[in-house]
């Protein structure tokens, strides 16, 4: 069976079962659990679904950009391990912030059935979390298309109103001159605001990101209580990192 034909199916399975696993996939497939996990990679690339820790989920193509979930398959299997970490530090009947990350979007399959609340500005995973235990808060304002989010002084005023015991927030860049860095103002703005009101704020951030100074830098490193990474990360600058007042913890991908 060439890499068409086994398109053609694993599509098929992910639209009518809305998720798939990786053995499944083989089994029906009749290949290897290696030729599958690469045909994941390859449509995830293309936007055709979405990637998750051993397997796939279903796209909404009406709420998730194609340039979007682009963004969030990049190096889709060293997020999906810092975003089981992740999850693994939030206890059921938590309240709980999340930004509009690409990173962040993907901690969604490994919190859907928890009984928690979710206070978030990011309108692809209100609509995965949709159906889920999870009971949802969305803040309102103004709608950045690319982000697929909402930004500005209403969303902004929404979070004040509430306090979260965790806030999971992704980074364009961190350094140990500049601290942590945005590629916009209103980034910066819904992450300054999620840490603040949070009793504890997690960094989700891949080690490609280190020692990148972005647009601009709008908080020290120690804004967050936690830097979940990869481990790729070099030793040396998680020493220094750690030095400025965050606990960095690796995953093993």
């Amino acid at each position: 069976m060439n890499f068409q034909e086994r398109k053609q199916i694993i599509i098929e399975k992910v639209e009518t079962n809305g998720n798939v696993d990786v053995k499944e996939l083989a089994a029906l497939l009749n290949t290897s659990e290696i030729t599958v996990r690469r045909d994941l990679a390859i449509l995830a690339e293309k936007g055709l679904i979405f990637r998750t820790h051993g397997g796939a989920m279903k796209l909404s193509l009406s709420y998730d950009t194609i340039d979007f979930v682009n963004k969030s398959a990049v190096r889709g299997e060293q997020k999906d391990y810092i975003c089981q970490i992740a999850a693994s530090y939030i206890n059921e009947g938590d309240v709980v912030f999340l930004d509009c990350g690409s990173t962040v979007y993907r901690i969604c399959p490994f919190i859907r059935n928890m009984k928690i609340k979710v206070v978030t500005n990011s309108i692809p995973i209100v609509n995965t979390l949709l159906n889920s235990s999870v009971s949802l808060n969305f803040a309102g304002g103004e709608i950045d298309q690319e982000r697929q989010a909402s930004h500005g002084n209403i969303a902004i005023e929404h979070f004040a109103r509430y306090r979260a015991d965790k806030a999971f927030l992704g980074v364009d860049g961190i350094s140990v001159n500049n601290g942590l860095s945005a590629s916009s103002e209103k980034e910066a703005e819904i992450s300054t605001i999620l840490a603040k009101y949070a009793k504890e704020t997690f960094l989700l951030c891949d080690s490609s990101k280190f020692e990148r100074d972005r647009y601009l830098p709008f908080a020290p490193i120690d804004m967050a209580n936690y830097l979940i990474t990869d481990n790729g990360a070099d030793e040396t600058l998680i020493r220094k990192y750690e030095s400025l007042g965050v606990i960095v913890v690796k995953s093993k991908a």
